[in-house]
C-alpha cells in the first residue's frame, strides 16, 4: 500500500478575536499592557480528520464561514494548526491567493522571477520558460509595466507561473474564477491535463457543479467540522439538499 497523499490527523485551529474597539497600535499597545483586551475564542476548524490517496481529487464543500480557506491554509503549511498535524508526503503547490507574493511596483517581468523564486523556481529554469509564462498569461504587450493594483494580471501570471511544474499535490482555492470566460476555460484545460499525470488535488470551489466536472471525491465542512467526506456521487447529493437545490 502506498503512503496517502495527505494526512490531515485530528486537526483544530483557534482564532483569538478582540472584542475591544482599537484605533491605533498604540492604543492597542496600551490597553495589552493594561490587560484590557478581551478576547473571544473562535474555532475555524474542530477535530477534522482524513486522508487523501494519491491521485484523488477532492472537492471540498461548505457554506461561507465553514472553514474552507483555513483547512487548505493549513494543510498548505500557511497556518499552524493549534492542535492535531498534518502530514504531506510529495511536493505540493497551492494555488491559494494567487499572486499574493507579487511586488505592486514592480514590472510582469520582475515579479515573474520574483514569484517563481518564492515557489523555488531557479533564474535559469524561469529564464527558460519566460516567453511560455507570458504566453500562458496572455499579459504581452504589459509585461514590462509595474502590475499596480490590477489583481487580474497579477491572478493570471500567478498561475501561469504556479502551474509551470506538475507537483504531487495540488491544491486550489477558488482559482479557477479568475479573469474572463476564455481564461478561465484555458485555466480549467490546464488543470485538467495536470490531473492526467495523476496528481492529488483538494479543491475549493463555490460552484458544486464545477466540483462534480472536476472531482471523484469531496467533503463537507459545516461551522469548522468535517460532517461528510466520500465518492463524488452521495456527497454532492447531501450538499445540493443541505443548500436547498
Amino acid at each position: 500500500m502506498s503512503k496517502p497523499a495527505i494526512v490531515v490527523d485530528n486537526v483544530s485551529m483557534k482564532f483569538n478575536l478582540s472584542k475591544e474597539k482599537v484605533d491605533s497600535l498604540k492604543d492597542y499597545i496600551i490597553k495589552s499592557i493594561k490587560k484590557e483586551i478581551k478576547y473571544n475564542e473562535f474555532w475555524a476548524l474542530q477535530n477534522v480528520d482524513f486522508e487523501v490517496k494519491k491521485g484523488d481529487r477532492v472537492g471540498i464543500l461548505g457554506l461561507n464561514g465553514a472553514g474552507k480557506s483555513t483547512l487548505l491554509k493549513v494543510i498548505a503549511g500557511v497556518f499552524k494548526p493549534t492542535e492535531g498535524k498534518v502530514v504531506r508526503n510529495g511536493r505540493l503547490v497551492p494555488l491559494l491567493e494567487l499572486g499574493a507574493g507579487f511586488d505592486s511596483q514592480y514590472t510582469g517581468r520582475e515579479n515573474i522571477f520574483l514569484y517563481g523564486a518564492m515557489l523555488g523556481y531557479s533564474k535559469k529554469f524561469l529564464e527558460s520558460k519566460f516567453d511560455e509564462i507570458v504566453e500562458f498569461s496572455e499579459l504581452k504587450e504589459f509585461i514590462d509595466v509595474p502590475i499596480k493594483n490590477s489583481s487580474g494580471m497579477k491572478a493570471r501570471l500567478g498561475f501561469s507561473i504556479a502551474t509551470l511544474v506538475s507537483p504531487d499535490i495540488l491544491i486550489l482555492d477558488e482559482v479557477l474564477s479568475v479573469g474572463d470566460a476564455k481564461f478561465r476555460k484555458k485555466s480549467e484545460k490546464k488543470v485538467l491535463s495536470m490531473f492526467d499525470k495523476g496528481v492529488t488535488v483538494l479543491f475549493v470551489s463555490h460552484s458544486l457543479e464545477q466540483v462534480q466536472r472536476l472531482c471523484n471525491k469531496a467533503m463537507i465542512l459545516e461551522k469548522g467540522k468535517l460532517i461528510a467526506y466520500g465518492d463524488i456521487g452521495p456527497i454532492s447529493e447531501q450538499y445540493s439538499k443541505m443548500i436547498g437545490g
